[in-house]
Parts: structure tokens; C-alpha cells; sequence
């Protein structure tokens, strides 16, 4: 059982995480599982991963309603991506359960850096406004689904990260549109996650209740912010930035592992 303050810290990283999903519909476990560890010192990383899954996908679900409103879903594109991803996920963290926790987080890090270089480096793409999912690109929209479902479930992540450039590339969507679209998958990949990792014991439900209600707040600003952001193509940047970011605090939390 956690400490009252703990919980307290719960709420607040939700709030964080949900201001995240809300502006670039990712950066949800990025943030969520770093600071479950070192924030809220949840004594297992595997109970982080766990928690933090559900807690995301909730919030996920929470900054869908808010893009949906705004009319930045492409609902079958996500619909196909989420389908795709969910048999990845179970597959990923599957595998995830059976990886030593610290090593995972270490791994988990490197990933990230590697998908901000990436995002950077195509940050000046404006994207068509109208993409969608068809026969011609379907292979590739559920080709990014399975890899990608397969790596969040592995790392205990929303996915969001490597949703949004993985509906850019396969679809060709401008990233506004990316990051309403993605929450479809990150929703489905958090919950299957989740179940995993809640059939062997490993979700603190208190904690993930108290991240969620944080979570739900943060996602008011974060979709407020997220558009006012990509009419001046500073989206991109933010999103790199993130990631960067957090990173190199994991990477220095958990070098130790190896």
C-alpha cells in the first residue's frame, strides 16, 4: 500500500500526462512511466508499466472526446491502426513481463531518442489535410499497426510516440490530424496492455484512479494548446523536445542496469 503523498503525486503526474496527450497525443508513457518510478517511487517498474497503461489509456480516451469535437479524428485510419496494434500489444508485453525492468526502461529510452531524431528531421512536412485509409495504403497503415502495437506492449506504453509518425508515414495525414487519430490506438493499446499486465497482478488500482482524474483535467489544456501549435508548425518541435527530455533522465536513472 502507498503513502497518502503518493497518491497526491499520482494525481499530479496525471495531470501532466494528460496535458501530453492532449497536445501532441503522445508522450503519455513517456511521462507516465518515469515518473510512476521515480516521482511517485512505485517500488516495482513492472507495477509502473502496469498502472501506467491504464491510467494512459484512460486518458486517451478522455482527449479523444476532446480532438473528436474538434474534428481532428480520421476515424477508420485509427479504427485500422488500433485493430492492427492490439495484436502487437498482447504479443509485446507478453515478451515485456519476462524482461528485467530496469533493463526495459533503459531500452525504452534509447527508442525514444531515436523516434524524436526522426520527427525532427521531417518536421517541415505539412502533410494532406484530407488523408485517409484506403485498399492501396491499407498494408502499410496496418503493417505501422503491428510493429508498433508490438513495441508498446513490450515497453508498457500508449504507443503515442510512435502512433503519430507511423500515421504520418503510412497515410501522409498532416500531424494535427496524426495526433487526434492516434488516441483511437493508444486508447485500444493501453487497455490491452493493461489486461496483460492486470491478469499477473501488476496494476496499483488507486493509484491508477488518482492519475486518471489528474489526467482528465490536463487534457482541457493540452487540445486547447494543441492547435494554436501546429498553425505555427511548432507541434513537431514540442514533440521531439519531450522526448528528448525525458529520455536522457531515463537513461541516467536506469544506466545502471547494464
Amino acid at each position: 500500500m502507498l503513502e497518502p503523498l503518493q497518491y497526491l503525486l499520482g494525481a499530479l503526474s496525471g495531470l501532466l500526462v494528460g496535458f501530453s496527450l492532449g497536445l501532441v497525443g503522445g508522450g503519455g508513457s513517456i511521462l507516465a512511466v518515469p515518473l510512476m518510478v521515480y516521482l511517485v517511487r512505485v517500488p516495482s517498474p513492472h507495477v509502473a508499466i502496469g498502472t501506467s497503461a491504464l491510467a494512459v489509456a484512460a486518458n486517451a480516451a478522455s482527449g479523444l472526446l476532446h480532438h473528436a469535437r474538434e474534428h481532428n479524428v480520421v476515424w477508420k485510419c485509427g479504427g485500422m491502426y488500433a485493430a492492427a496494434g492490439v495484436i502487437g500489444a498482447l504479443l509485446g508485453s507478453t515478451a515485456g513481463k519476462a524482461f528485467d525492468g530496469q533493463k526495459l526502461l533503459f531500452l525504452f529510452a534509447l527508442l525514444m531518442i531515436a523516434v524524436g531524431v526522426l520527427m525532427l528531421r521531417n518536421r517541415k512536412s505539412a502533410g494532406d489535410p484530407d488523408a485517409q485509409c484506403h485498399r492501396q495504403n491499407a498494408p502499410k497503415v496496418l503493417g505501422f499497426g503491428l510493429g508498433t502495437g508490438a513495441v508498446s506492449g513490450f515497453f508498457g506504453i500508449g504507443g503515442g510516440f510512435l502512433i503519430v509518425p507511423g500515421l504520418v508515414a503510412s497515410t501522409g495525414m498532416p500531424i494535427y490530424r496524426a495526433v487526434g487519430t492516434s488516441l483511437v490506438a493508444v486508447t485500444a493499446f493501453g487497455l490491452a496492455t493493461a489486461a496483460n499486465y492486470a491478469l499477473s497482478g501488476l496494476v496499483d488500482w488507486l493509484l491508477a484512479l488518482a492519475f486518471i482524474a489528474g489526467g482528465v483535467v490536463g487534457g482541457f489544456g493540452g487540445t486547447a494548446m494543441a492547435k494554436r501549435l501546429s498553425d505555427t508548425g511548432g507541434l513537431t518541435t514540442v514533440f521531439a523536445a519531450l522526448i528528448f527530455v525525458v529520455a536522457g533522465y531515463t537513461l541516467w536513472q536506469s544506466g545502471s542496469a547494464f
